[in-house]
């Protein structure tokens, strides 16, 4: 049956239906009562169907909303990330993977040189996180620090860390790229601070953990913001050749071959 034969949706059910903001079930309703008449379906399987494609449909339209949110500067996900390629062990992947960290409210951390796999695990891991429902919000170090100066500029700084706070993960990558002021490391430990025992953090930096001094300009701040960030944490320190090097040389390599 073509749209144009299809009947209309008496007025009352497609005004209703319209002031519900339901619609999918307003968009399939005509259809599926043409089906249900002609399959003798029961007024359970008729309602059923109707209210499937329109839950259907909310989810997915969240989680559209919840990926634009998120701000991811590229997609990864978990089943890209070769494990047996870096330097995760494979039980710590699987419980990364499981989400469990995220639900409580733990913090994954993965330090090591660029190109080892840090910042694919940190976003494939926030993609899972999308998918599973929660809501995940990307910074890169520069990025969060811009975002709270702006909100110290009007004296909304804390407001500002709350809302950050309403997801449930926050991924907070290329940490110690560059150097902070005493300010801006004072807005980063408050945000740490702010997060602590209540929503997850993921961390990517290129400083082991005792270097962090290097960037973070006051000790007493670097020591606090450790104790918080890594009282209920996962940590990975990766090695190995930069993934994007590699990848360059098999390039490389296969371009001098194909001449």
């Amino acid at each position: 049956m073509t749209a144009a034969s299809m009947p209309a949706l008496a007025a009352d059910l497609d005004s209703g239906l319209r002031r519900l903001k339901l619609g999918t079930m307003r968009r399939l309703a005509p259809e599926l009562m043409v089906t249900a008449k002609t399959q003798r379906w029961s007024p359970e399987e008729f309602l059923r169907t109707l209210l499937d494609a329109e839950v259907t449909s909310r989810d997915e339209s969240n989680a559209r909303a919840r990926m634009k949110a998120a701000a991811f500067p590229v997609i990864k996900t978990i089943a890209e990330f070769d494990v047996a390629a870096s330097s995760i062990p494979q039980a710590t992947f699987d419980y990364l993977a499981s989400l469990e960290w995220v639900r409580a409210a733990e913090n994954y951390c993965a330090v090591g040189p660029a190109g080892t796999g840090k910042s694919h695990s940190l976003v494939a891991l926030g993609v899972a996180a999308v998918e599973a429902g929660h809501k995940v919000r990307y910074f890169t170090a520069a990025d969060l620090a811009e975002t709270l100066y702006r909100g110290l500029a009007d004296n909304s700084v804390g407001r500002v860390i709350e809302n950050l706070l309403r997801n449930d993960l926050v991924i907070i990558d290329e940490v110690g790229f560059a150097p902070l002021d005493d300010t801006g490391a004072q807005l980063l430990f408050r945000f740490v601070a702010g997060a602590y025992e209540r929503r997850a953090l993921a961390i990517g930096s290129h400083w082991p953990f005792d270097q962090w001094g290097r960037f973070l300009p006051e000790h007493t701040t670097a020591v606090s913001l450790l104790d918080r960030l890594l009282h209920h944490t996962n940590v990975v320190v990766t090695d190995g050749d930069s993934y994007r090097m590699r990848e360059a040389r098999t390039r490389k390599g296969t371009t001098l071959n194909k001449s």
